[in-house]
């Protein structure tokens, strides 16, 4: 078996590009970093942008415009944006004209202050403000700063249509809910994107029918919580209990949208993200096990192995009713695939702790997971009460232990696949062969195989011969009946 690095680094940006109209003149240059949600963000604004005139570029010199989507979960994805605004500078020496605008958490968490330290920046776009940025625009051109961070009660964009940047033409993401409720003391998604609040569903049902109709094969719902997914006719999730009864008993709950999404678009993979284990219903799981276009994967953050450190971060859930919750899934899934996010060195963590951690991982073995070292992140309940007292030797100590443990349960699972054939869309070819294809089984796995005689967006039943610790290669068997 070969071997390969497994961590994949979440808030590296994306210059983002799409098909353009040819009666928009205007060029807009967009990058992405940070979670899918902003990505899909990005795209609500590309089409905003798109009935304004204007084009999505890639190139950088050329444009008119250029936003950066901004992350605010990690002190890292804050001075990388900060280092792409001084790029953003030496460009806008040569074409004065550009402008430049700050979108998303960074830009909810800074607001005015983006103005005063980066003096480049005219534009700051909070999450809930992005059908602002005509305005916006016009401010600048009228020559006065130009800002919205104002949080909405009720912004979901369901109407919005967005753009698909840098599609494959065969994946897409589509948004259910936004904000969050769930405080969690590391956190600043509550502060930088607000209160939660859920789309309406015949919405999310449109969305994946213009999909369909464009021949797109999968689609992944996102939400900061997926799980606590609640239409009863708009507004923030808070406000549920003082709902009409009329709206109680017409109520639609994540697995109840899940199974609409499932039975009305049976040949359509669905996937979802991100999912909270306090949150998890066993109605979910069941609804994955009912239907085969609902993939076999679970991302589930865990955060922690210690009960006491999940106390600390004000996880709702501890160590045992997180394995109990794994257990189930399994019992009711066998083939469901798990994936993590783990914090590593939160306040006051110990030896003990990290050992909790590090054993929680070896009882479920994760495919993959991404590990981070836990930086303060200022406004949140942490930064305000807790000390963030582990030395950083001993952080970056411990989250070598895990992600080497992580690598380790990485190879595992995949030599599990060697010799199974399974079900394998094709996304594109692959990065290091042209003669080969490159898809996710229903588990979230990438794989690998000789082109022969398919094209993107076939679905293929693929025999596993040889692995990495983040790669199954195989040899297509026979074409599946699902395409």
């Amino acid at each position: 078996m070969k071997t390969e690095k497994v961590i994949v680094e979440k808030n590296q940006g994306q210059a983002l590009i799409t098909e353009n109209k040819k009666d928009n003149h205007k060029k807009l240059y967009i990058e992405s970093y940070g979670c899918q949600m902003n990505l899909n963000d990005s795209e609500i604004v590309a089409s905003i942008l798109s009935d304004q005139g204007f084009n999505t570029t890639s190139q950088l010199h050329e444009a008119d415009l250029v936003l950066v989507n901004t992350c605010s979960i990690r002190e890292k994805a804050e001075v990388t944006i900060r280092k792409r605004l001084q790029k953003y500078n030496a460009v806008k020496r040569i074409n004065p004209t550009m402008k430049v605008g700050v979108l998303g958490c960074m830009a909810e968490r800074l607001k005015e202050k983006f103005l005063e330290e980066e003096k480049i920046v005219d534009l700051v776009v909070g999450p809930d403000a992005y059908r602002d940025l005509p305005n916006l625009l016009q401010e600048i051109d009228a020559g006065r700063d130009a800002i919205n961070v104002i949080l909405s009660k009720d912004e979901t964009y369901g109407d919005v249509s967005p753009v698909r940047l840098n599609s494959n033409g065969v994946s897409a993401f589509v948004s259910i809910t936004r904000g969050c409720d769930n405080m969690c003391t590391f956190c600043v998604v509550p502060f930088t994107r607000g209160r939660e609040r859920s789309r309406d569903p015949e919405s999310i049902l449109h969305e994946i029918q213009e999909l369909a109709d464009r021949n797109y094969k999968e689609i992944t719902l996102l939400g900061q919580n997926v799980d606590s997914f609640l239409w009863f006719g708009g507004g923030l999730k808070k406000n549920y209990n003082k709902a009409s009864a009329i709206a109680k008993a017409t109520a639609v709950d994540f697995a109840q949208l899940l199974e609409m999404c499932a039975v009305r678009f049976p040949k359509m993979r669905l996937r979802f993200s991100t999912s909270n284990p306090q949150d998890m219903s066993l109605d979910v799981i069941h609804v994955m096990a009912k239907h085969k276009n609902i993939c076999r994967h679970m991302h589930l953050p865990v955060q922690s192995g210690s009960t006491r450190i999940l106390k600390a971060m004000n996880r709702l859930h501890t160590r045992e009713e997180y394995i109990k919750l794994i257990d189930s899934i399994k019992k009711i899934i066998p083939e469901c695939s798990f994936s993590q996010d783990m914090i590593i060195g939160f306040c006051s963590e110990t030896e003990e702790d990290h050992q909790d951690t590090l054993s929680l991982m070896k009882y479920v073995k994760y495919d993959f997971g991404f590990m981070f070292t836990y930086s303060e992140r200022p406004g949140t309940p942490a930064a305000k009460k807790i000390e963030d007292d582990v030395p950083e030797e001993i952080k970056k100590r411990r989250l070598n232990e895990v992600i080497a443990l992580q690598r380790e349960h990485s190879a595992y699972r995949t030599e599990e696949y060697l010799g199974k054939t399974m079900e394998v869309l094709i996304e594109g070819q692959s990065k290091k062969s042209k003669l080969h294809w490159k898809g996710r089984n229903s588990q979230n796995t990438m794989v690998v195989f000789p082109k022969e005689d398919y094209n993107v967006g076939d679905f293929v039943n693929v025999k596993i011969d040889d692995c990495t610790s983040a790669t199954l290669i195989g040899t297509a068997v026979e074409y599946s009946d699902n395409n």
